[in-house]
C-alpha cells in the first residue's frame, strides 16, 4: 500500500543530503571554491534538483550555518532545563564542547565564511547568538534570584559562560585535534567550570 506522505519524506531526505554535502565541501574547499556541480555530485542529486530546493548557493550556505547553530541552541536549552544543580555547569560544558567537537565542519564553515558574508553574520547574530544569550541569561538570573549565584549582570555572566565553552571548543586540545579523548574534554570542562564558579583569586 502506498504511503501518501512518502514524497515529502523523500524530499526532506534529499534536502538533508544536500545540506550535509554542503557542510563538508564548504569546510574543506570554502564557499567560493565549491561549485553547485560539486554540491550536486556530493549529494548524489542532479543540479536541477539542487535548485529545486534552494534558489542559489548562498541560500545553501545560510541554511547550513543557521540550522546547525539552531540545533546547538536547542541542545543547550534542553541541557540547562534538565540540569540537576546550578553547580553542575561542568557537565553542561563537557557535553556542549563535545557537541562542538562533533560539528567541526559546521564550525569551520561559520568562522571562515561569516567574515566574507555580512548578511550571514547578521542572521546568525539575530537567530542564534542573541537567542542563546537570552536562554543563558534567564537561567543565571534565576540562580541569582535563588541566592545560589551572587547578584551581578546576568547577561554579562551568560556571555562569559557561552564564550568560555565556545573558545574552549577551538583550543588545541579539543576541536583542532580530531583524536581528542573524552577524558581530555572532561578535564577542560571541569577546569573551566571551576574558574567560572570560583574565579581565580586565592581565598583569604
Amino acid at each position: 500500500m502506498r504511503v501518501f506522505n512518502s514524497p515529502p519524506s523523500s524530499e526532506a531526505q534529499t534536502r538533508t543530503r544536500i545540506l550535509q554535502a554542503a557542510q563538508r565541501l564548504f569546510a574543506s574547499q570554502g564557499f567560493d571554491g565549491t561549485t553547485t556541480r560539486d554540491l550536486a555530485q556530493a549529494a548524489g542529486v542532479a543540479e536541477g534538483t539542487l535548485f529545486r530546493h534552494f534558489p542559489n548557493k548562498k541560500a545553501i550556505l545560510v541554511e547550513v550555518a543557521t540550522s546547525g547553530w539552531v540545533d546547538i541552541l536547542t541542545d543547550l536549552l534542553t541541557e540547562l532545563s534538565e540540569m540537576g544543580s546550578y553547580k553542575a555547569v561542568a557537565q553542561v560544558m563537557r557535553r556542549r564542547m563535545w557537541n562542538l567537537h562533533k560539528n567541526v565542519d559546521l564550525m569551520k564553515v561559520c568562522f571562515m565564511e561569516v567574515q566574507f558574508h555580512p548578511d550571514l553574520r547578521d542572521r546568525i547574530q539575530v537567530e542564534v547568538i542573541n537567542k542563546m544569550t537570552d536562554v543563558a541569561e534567564a537561567f543565571f538570573q534565576t540562580a541569582m534570584d535563588k541566592g545560589i549565584y551572587r547578584q551581578t549582570d546576568a547577561k554579562l555572566v551568560a556571555k562569559v559562560f557561552l564564550g568560555m565553552f565556545a573558545i574552549a571548543g577551538f583550543s588545541d586540545n579539543t576541536l583542532m585535534e580530531p583524536d581528542a579523548s573524552p577524558q581530555e574534554m572532561q578535564q577542560m570542562a571541569e577546569g573551566l567550570a571551576d574558574i567560572f564558579l570560583n574565579g581565580v583569586l586565592a581565598k583569604e
